[in-house]
C-alpha cells in the first residue's frame, strides 16, 4: 500500500498540518517553505490572475483543506479540498478514515470516452447524405491528422465518427457524433477544436461548388458535451455488517445498515430527496475539483444530467445489503485532467496534484468519486443517527464567533458550553450578551 494513514490530523495545529503535507510523500516535493507560502501575495501572483479571466480587480479566496486518509484502490491519498461550507471537510475525512480500515475505497469500473457533436442541417434527399457517408467519413478523419498528431502520440486522440439523423426530432438536422480519448487532459480545447475543423471539411465536402443558397449542407454549431455518459466511474465501499460498530450511535450495527439502505432507497425513488443527496456528494467532488484546477460547472452538468438518465432524476449512489454485507457505491461522470487549463498555470493546483502524488486523469476521477461517496456516506450517516445539524453547526460555530466579534475569552468560554447544546446562531449570540468580556 502506498502512502500512510494519519491519526488526529485535525488536532493539529496549521503549522503541524503544513509540516505533514510538506511530507507525504518519500521524496518530499513541497518544501515547509513552499507550503507556508501557499496563502501568500507571492505565491497568488496577481498578474497570472488577471489574465485568467475578464474584468479581474481582485482573486476570491476560499478556505483549502486537507482531507487526510482515503485509501482509494490500496494506496492512501491525503486529499485537498477547496470549500467554505462548514464540516465538509471534516465529514469526508471522517468517512475515509471509517472505511480505510474496512478496505477503503475500490474502482469497479473506469470509461474515459468523451463526447462532442457537428449539429448541420441536410436539405437534400437523406439518402443522398447516407449513401456517401463512409467516403465522407474517410476524408474527415484525414483531414484531422494534423490537429490529432500530438494527442495520438499521448495515446489518445477520436476514437469513433458516426453520423446521427435527428431529423424526426428538429426538422432536417442531422449530427456528427464524435468519441474522444484526451489522455490525461479535460480536452475542452482539443475537442472544439477537432469538431470545428469536421465542420469546415463537412461544408466544403457537401457544398464543393455551390452558392449559399444552393447548399444541401447548413452548418448550425460544433461544440463538445458536458453530458459524459461514457467517461465514469463508479467507486465502491463496503463491509460485513458487524464490522459498522463505532458509528452507529446507539443502534445496533444491523439496525444502522437497514437504516442507510432505507435512506439510499428514499432518494434514489423520491427526487425532492435525491436533490439534497446528490448535492452533498458534490460537496466532495466539487471541492476536489476546484483544489486540482478542473472545471466544476462541467461536472456539475455532467452528474445532474446523469442522474436523470433514466427519465427521472435520481440519486447518484445507491446501497444494498447481501448475506450480512454492506455495500455502497457511486456512479459519476467526470471529464477532468491533471494536465492543461489551468492545473498548469494555477499555483495551488499544482500543489493540490503534487500533495496526490501527481495522479493521471483516470486516477484523479477514482480520487474525486471517493470524495463525492465520502461526502455522501458521512451525510447519511448523521441523517439516520444524530441528525444532520449537531455536527454541522459544531463546525459553524466559528462563523457565528467571527460575525459576532467575540473575544478570545467568549470563544473558550462559548465553545465549552455549546459541547452539549444545540447551536444556533441566536443562542450563540445570547451567550456572548451574557458573558461580554
Amino acid at each position: 500500500m502506498k502512502g500512510k494513514i494519519y491519526k488526529g490530523f485535525s488536532k493539529l495545529t496549521e503549522a503541524e498540518k503544513r509540516h505533514l503535507v510538506s511530507h507525504l510523500c518519500e521524496e518530499p516535493k513541497i518544501s515547509e517553505l513552499e507550503m507556508s507560502s501557499l496563502i501568500t501575495k507571492d505565491t497568488l501572483r496577481r498578474d497570472m490572475f488577471m489574465d485568467l479571466s475578464e474584468n479581474t480587480i481582485s482573486a476570491y479566496h476560499l478556505p483549502y483543506g486537507i482531507a487526510p486518509n482515503f485509501v482509494v484502490n490500496g494506496n492512501i491519498y491525503h486529499v485537498p479540498m477547496v470549500t467554505e461550507e462548514s464540516s465538509v471537510v471534516a465529514a469526508a475525512a471522517s468517512a475515509a478514515r471509517f472505511w480505510a480500515d474496512r478496505g477503503g475505497f475500490v474502482v469497479k469500473e473506469l470509461k474515459t470516452t468523451k463526447l462532442g457533436h457537428v449539429y448541420f442541417q441536410w436539405f437534400a434527399n437523406p439518402d443522398k447524405l447516407l449513401s456517401q457517408w463512409n467516403t465522407l467519413k474517410t476524408v474527415l478523419l484525414s483531414r484531422l491528422k494534423y490537429v490529432t498528431a500530438s494527442m495520438v502520440q499521448r495515446g489518445g486522440g477520436i476514437t469513433n465518427l458516426q453520423l446521427a439523423d435527428d431529423s424526426a426530432k428538429t426538422d432536417k438536422l442531422f449530427r456528427l457524433v464524435v468519441e474522444f480519448d484526451t489522455v490525461n487532459s479535460m480536452g475542452a480545447n482539443f475537442i472544439n477544436t477537432c469538431l470545428e475543423e469536421l465542420a469546415q471539411g463537412l461544408d466544403e465536402k457537401l457544398n464543393q461548388g455551390k452558392s449559399p443558397e444552393e447548399a444541401d449542407c447548413r452548418i448550425v454549431m460544433s461544440i463538445l458535451s458536458n453530458y459524459v455518459d461514457e467517461c465514469t466511474v463508479t467507486v465502491e465501499v463496503g463491509c460485513p455488517i458487524r464490522n459498522l460498530h463505532g458509528i452507529t450511535d446507539g443502534m445496533s450495527p444491523q439496525q444502522f445498515a437497514q437504516k442507510v439502505e432505507l435512506a439510499y432507497q428514499i432518494a434514489w425513488n423520491d427526487v425532492y430527496r435525491a436533490a439534497t443527496h446528490n448535492k452533498g456528494i458534490m460537496n466532495g467532488v466539487d471541492s476536489v475539483i476546484i483544489a486540482t484546477g478542473n472545471d466544476w460547472r462541467a461536472a456539475e452538468a455532467g452528474a445532474h444530467t446523469f442522474a436523470s438518465r433514466s427519465g427521472q432524476y435520481r440519486a447518484l449512489s445507491q446501497c444494498k445489503i447481501e448475506d450480512d454485507n454492506i455495500r455502497i457505491w457511486i456512479t459519476i461522470p467526470l471529464a477532468i485532467g491533471t494536465v492543461g487549463g489551468i492545473t498548469n498555470l494555477h499555483p495551488l493546483a499544482r500543489k493540490s496534484l503534487e500533495i496526490l502524488g501527481n495522479p493521471t486523469a483516470p486516477e484523479l476521477m477514482a480520487i474525486v468519486a471517493s470524495a463525492g461517496l465520502a461526502s455522501n456516506f458521512a451525510a447519511v450517516q448523521s441523517l439516520v443517527t444524530v441528525g444532520i445539524q449537531k455536527g454541522h453547526m459544531k463546525l459553524h460555530l466559528v462563523n457565528i464567533f467571527n460575525a459576532l466579534g467575540a473575544s478570545p475569552k467568549q470563544r473558550q468560554l462559548a465553545t465549552d458550553f455549546f459541547k452539549g447544546e444545540k447551536v444556533s446562531f441566536a443562542a450563540v449570540k445570547q451567550f456572548m450578551d451574557e458573558h461580554k468580556i
